[in-house]
């Protein structure tokens, strides 16, 4: 399969990366020429503007938009039908509906795989709905619109999508409804696909996209983004002049009082070029007084959650160090959790990350969503972020707490009526009957609570998910006297697929019952306490596989580390996003997230069954489940109707980290279980087993490597494997050959 779209300027056709794809719909000129379509429009049912001349109207706009070519590519840089290259997609048109994104939901939204969608949008004049598809393999243009027209019922499809040159109006980001960024720009042989062709004002696009300006290392867009945030937001139409002003002000001291510089990072805000220059011709007379309080605060603070401090030496090779492999693209998370990592030194992001994620998920606790095995889910999530005495487990206290506020100022007011009621019920007299009980709902409940209780909040719970956090992981393992560590620990695997608990005591002092799990937390804890919390009878049972462990970095013999600060407006972005996700309910289909996730585990199992490596294979499943978790979470809180591509980047980093860091912790004793207390298989290379074996080799060969870790039915059963996914073939009864 291969399909394109160009972008050409004076007509000649160019490759569009993802890169120039966001540059053109996020552009200046295509937003304006939109929306004085849209507003024309509005004319047209005010009766302001008779239909006809609306029509001439929009087709001298959409002669200053970009197009897409999505039938072809144009090697030889014409957009003529003699030199296309077929790209294996074809668009289809829907025009003239009342609601398209309404009609997108309804008819396209759930079926977006089956229909092999690559990109939907809706049309310039906002009155139609256009899709890109894969074509049906064998099928021809007009065979393939043929075929959609009848999978959506539509008897109206559009003849001439036959002509291989025909093009597609690029749209504003605002009217895409969908968009698989990996099919739209490549062939499975990685070949561009896509290509545009820019008219108008986009013609000053240079042949390569330029890099993005910065100020030590910060791009200034970023530095701008968060410059609106602190003041109120981008200007509406009455206020530009004096918004655009101030910013210009503040912005000339980080770009040397160059007036060119601020003319190519100023947002125009629907200014002319020449408007803008006269705005930076003003800012620049004042006399320079040097870097503002705010901008130096927003440099600071991005400086800090972006880039690490530039004295400490980080190694990449560490898996403390964490950044080479797991480095969180700050500016790319969404609303909630952006604002948890500012002023957070970057190797601490994925520690403080992961302390969120539970308390996030126990918000969300309405939501369902479908795994890669078909089965529904709920968002369970446990975590626990390990570290050194004084390693700084604190700063994931402080970023929970902010997060645990609503939560808190609910049982509050249902503790206050737990206590009243206790007070009544101690004060009666003897021959008055108790008070009721108010079986109020209490979310928040303090790791070292009993199981009797335990058992009492989750009979109240009303469906909703209970969260603990823990200081000190220690703290939970010294009550196992009573042997509530020992209890807790099957609460705790049953609570991440809400499976049911209870307890029988034939007295009226204890709480009997059986219920559905639902209970998230988050603890900190050092490794000497994570050792005695976790042995063997707690490992191989299961929980060790369901907790996402983060590590906090080594600081031995490190400098002290330097923390921003959280403003107020960042905290009210962390309440809004807690509000996201309290809102959310029902079923969320992820297909986008379901496949880049079985693609995952699938990836680990070829890479397990390679080494015999049963830890990882143990492993992998569940990291799996619980990235997959921390993806939806992130797609809820982003607001895109479809997973983005950065959603699927962040749900795999998750998966990633947790496999690595739960094999760090747990794998070893894994491994001595699965050698019944025998002694651990001796590393014979960095090689994998598979490598390790000559080219046509016996079971003799595959047992001697293994030196005595897996049964003859395990190592039966990787020979199956092997031979399934096509690694190897079988040569006589007692041979195989490497493929």
């Amino acid at each position: 399969m291969a399909f394109g779209i160009a972008l050409s300027v004076r007509s000649r056709v160019r490759t569009c990366t993802p890169a120039l794809f966001d540059q053109v719909v996020d552009g200046e000129q295509t937003a304006r020429v939109c929306a004085e379509i849209k507003d024309a429009l509005e004319m047209v049912k005010r009766g302001e503007m008779c239909r006809e001349d609306f029509e001439t109207f929009k087709a001298e706009q959409k002669k200053r938009l970009a197009i897409f070519t999505p039938h072809a590519t144009f090697p030889k840089g014409r957009r003529v039908n003699e030199d296309a290259v077929p790209s294996g997609l074809s668009m289809y048109d829907i025009d003239h509906i009342p609601d398209p994104r309404g009609y997108f939901q309804t008819m396209v939204n759930d079926r977006v795989g089956e229909l092999g969608i690559v990109l939907a949008h809706i049309t310039p004049s906002t009155e139609g709905l256009r899709l890109f598809f894969v074509m049906p393999e064998g099928m021809n243009l007009e065979e393939a619109q043929r075929w959609m027209s009848e999978q959506l019922g539509d008897e109206h499809y559009d003849g001439c999508v036959k002509d291989l040159a025909r093009c597609s109006f690029v749209v504003p980001r605002e009217y895409i409804l969908y968009l698989d960024e990996e099919e739209l720009f490549t062939d499975e042989l990685r070949r561009p696909k896509v290509e545009v062709v820019a008219k108008g004002e986009e013609e000053v696009l240079k042949e390569e996209v330029l890099p993005v300006s910065t100020f030590k290392g910060i791009p200034y867009k970023d530095i701008i983004a968060e410059w609106w945030r602190r003041n109120g937001g981008e200007p509406s139409e009455g206020e530009r002049n004096v918004k655009l002003h101030k910013l210009a002000v503040n912005l000339r001291a980080i770009c040397d009082n160059r007036k060119d510089l601020l003319l190519s990072i100023m947002p125009k805000c629907g200014l002319s070029e020449t408007e803008l220059k006269s705005i930076i011709d003003s800012a620049c007379k004042e006399n320079p007084k040097g870097i503002s309080k705010m901008m130096k605060s927003i440099i600071d603070d991005l400086t800090l959650s972006i880039d690490h401090d530039g004295d400490e030496e980080i190694d990449d090779d560490s898996n403390n160090g964490q950044l080479s492999m797991f480095n969180v693209q700050w500016n790319k998370l969404p609303v909630g959790l952006k604002e948890s990592l500012i002023g957070v030194p970057k190797n601490m992001q994925m520690p403080v990350l992961c302390s969120v994620m539970p308390i996030a998920a126990t918000y969300a606790d309405q939501v369902n969503v479908r795994y890669c095995d078909g089965m529904e889910q709920r968002l369970g999530l446990m975590s626990i972020i390990l570290g050194d005495q004084a390693s700084g487990k604190s700063v994931c206290k402080n970023v929970v707490d902010i997060w645990k506020r609503q939560l808190d100022e609910d049982d509050a007011i249902a503790r206050k009526r737990e206590e009243e009621w206790k007070e009544r019920k101690k004060s009666r007299k003897a021959n008055e009957k108790a008070p009721e009980d108010p079986k109020v709902l209490i979310r928040v409940l303090p790791v070292t609570v009993s199981c009797s209780t335990l058992l009492k909040r989750f009979k109240n719970s009303c469906d909703h998910t209970l969260y603990s956090f823990g200081e000190e992981l220690d703290t939970l393992r010294k009550t196992n006297g009573a042997g509530s560590w020992s209890s807790k620990y099957d609460i705790y695997r049953l609570s991440f697929d809400r499976g049911e608990w209870g307890q029988d005591y034939n007295s009226d002092q204890a709480e009997s019952g059986v219920v559905k799990v639902a209970y998230n937390w988050t603890m900190l804890g050092t490794y000497g306490a994570m050792r005695k919390c976790f042995k063997s009878d707690n490992i191989e049972n299961g929980l060790s596989s369901r907790i996402l462990v983060a590590e906090m970095p080594d600081s031995s013999f490190a400098k002290m580390p330097k923390y921003g600060k959280r403003s107020l407006e960042d905290e009210a972005k962390i309440q809004e996003a807690v509000n996201v996700l309290r809102r959310s309910n029902g079923l969320i289909d992820t297909p986008r997230l379901r496949k880049a996730i079985g693609d995952w585990v699938e990836e680990k199992r070829v890479e397990a069954a390679k080494d015999i490596d049963r830890v990882k294979d143990t492993y992998r499943k569940r990291a799996a489940v619980i990235g997959f978790r921390c993806g939806v979470i992130f797609h809820l809180l982003s607001g895109c109707t479809h997973e983005s591509k950065v959603c699927l980047d962040f749900a795999l980093m998750m998966a990633e980290y947790c496999l690595a860091q739960q094999i760090k912790a747990f794998g070893e004793a894994l491994q001595s279980q699965y050698l019944d207390g025998n002694k651990a298989a001796k590393n014979k290379s960095n090689k994998t087993v598979f490598e390790l074996l000559p080219p046509v080799f016996t079971m003799d060969d595959l047992r001697a490597l293994k030196n005595g870790v897996c049964g003859e039915v395990s190592l039966r059963k990787i020979i199956s494997r092997w031979l399934n996914d096509g690694l190897v073939s079988k040569t006589d009864l007692k041979h195989w050959e490497k493929v």
